[in-house]
């Protein structure tokens, strides 16, 4: 991997393919020179310190979520005029891309959006959840391991991750091919993509019809199930959502959870086969793992970061932000500031506050399924270890040790595998 030489001023964060490999030495750099950095080139104030960004999380009511999925450039289609452009946002809302999704809602409407979903993935739903992801470790596992060799992201990853969520959400399993087949057949569109090319098609209008129906069935003759309580869910104010409002908050679920869960099983994948200290530690201690896993998300987000606009004059990291300044928060970086974290670019199982990270968000909008992330990498690392005696990393694709050669999306966004190959030993049964 070449050495990326940073200069806060020059380096272009948003299209240096790069850096877009290895961003940890532009995090690096600046957390240690600039933690609040206005950069030059699209006026985007990039975040990388760990309390300035929870500074940001923590006031939905100056940082707004609207073009939280966008890009570094934003041409705002009004005149900003005042000290707070909150209406103007709103009545522009369609400016925006994926417009209708609850990860780019500001109070009040994302309150409301918000107790609807976390009223359907409740604990107690999460436990019944957890046979089921077993149950399909399992069955992908069958298939995937007598080969010896195959590929872990797209054999493995995008099924059963879309399949947990299903289950979650109680899709009946008579639909669970029609969704593998709509959502795990091709790559889809890379968000923060180099060519800083704005995604305005919302992608999860495919699944929009899907859920409307089941509300309108459910809603005729209600079940024991899910659906039903989806279905039936209201806002704080007792009144009954629109069925394409409810549809919207669970085709979110199946991209936000599936996609960054994908992610995150690849990466942590990828240092397990890489390993092989690390991989003996795991497969004596099991009650590693979700340590292991917590650590990798704070070294390695599978979101490298997001977006916020100001929609108040405000301060932040001794900068001063006019409304509409587009700001950048960096989840990556901030689980390596030193300030927070002990020898932060040393990578250790058994840190004692690596929970800490940023992670899965912070504030009103932390993921709400991270639970659900959190048992798929869980179970799934657990099983490939009692199910195998060796792994590693395919060196026919991936090449040696001194001279990896990965297939990363090509994205400022998001941290993570499009394929990761690697070689196996299944164990006896």
């Amino acid at each position: 991997m070449p050495t990326v030489e940073i200069s806060a001023t020059e380096t272009d964060f948003f299209t240096d393919p790069e850096v877009a490999e290895k961003a940890e030495p532009y995090f690096d750099h600046m957390l240690a020179n600039h933690p609040v950095f206005r950069e030059p080139k699209y006026g985007v104030v990039i975040v990388t310190g760990y309390e300035e960004a929870l500074q940001v999380y923590h006031q939905p009511d100056v940082y707004s979520s609207i073009n939280r999925t966008g890009g570094p450039v934003v041409d705002l289609p009004f005149e900003v005029v005042g000290d707070d452009i909150s209406e103007l946002l709103e009545q522009h809302r369609a400016f925006f891309p994926q417009n209708d999704q609850i990860v780019t809602f500001d109070p009040p409407v994302h309150t409301d959006h918000r107790s609807i979903l976390m009223g359907l993935i409740t604990p107690k739903r999460l436990k019944e959840n957890e046979q089921f992801l077993k149950d399909t470790a399992d069955r992908y596992l069958d298939e995937f391991l007598p080969k010896g060799k195959g590929e872990f992201i797209w054999d493995y990853c995008k099924g059963y991750t879309i399949l947990a969520v299903a289950d979650l959400l109680g899709v009946p399993v008579e639909d669970h091919q029609m969704l593998l087949d709509l959502l795990a057949s091709e790559p889809g569109p890379v968000l923060g993509n180099l060519e800083l090319q704005a995604n305005h098609h919302n992608s999860l209008e495919r699944l929009y019809d899907y859920f409307v129906a089941r509300i309108e069935e459910r809603r005729a003759e209600p079940k024991d199930d899910v659906l039903t309580g989806m279905a039936l869910a209201t806002f704080p104010d007792g009144s009954l959502p629109e069925p394409i409002e409810v549809a919207r908050i669970a085709s979110n679920m199946f991209a936000a959870g599936q996609e960054t869960t994908v992610q995150l099983m690849g990466i942590t994948m990828q240092r397990i086969a890489g390993d092989a200290e690390l991989q003996q530690r795991l497969r004596d201690d099991f009650s590693l793992i979700p340590k292991f896993i917590e650590e990798t998300l704070r070294i390695e987000a599978p979101i490298k970061g997001s977006f916020r606009l100001t929609k108040r004059p405000t301060e932040l990291g001794g900068l001063e932000l006019v409304p509409g300044t587009v700001v950048m928060l960096l989840h990556g970086a901030s689980g390596r500031d030193a300030r927070v974290f002990e020898n932060p670019t040393e990578f250790d199982p058994t840190r004692s506050n690596a929970r800490q990270h940023l992670a899965f968000g912070r504030g009103i909008h932390t993921c709400p399924g991270a639970p659900l992330a959190r048992a798929e990498a869980v179970f799934t690392i657990q099983r490939i270890l009692e199910r195998t005696t060796s792994i590693s990393i395919d060196e026919w694709h991936h090449g040696t040790a001194d001279a990896r050669e990965w297939d990363l999306i090509r994205s400022y966004k998001f941290r993570g595998h499009t394929h990761l190959y690697l070689q196996y030993t299944e164990a006896v049964a």
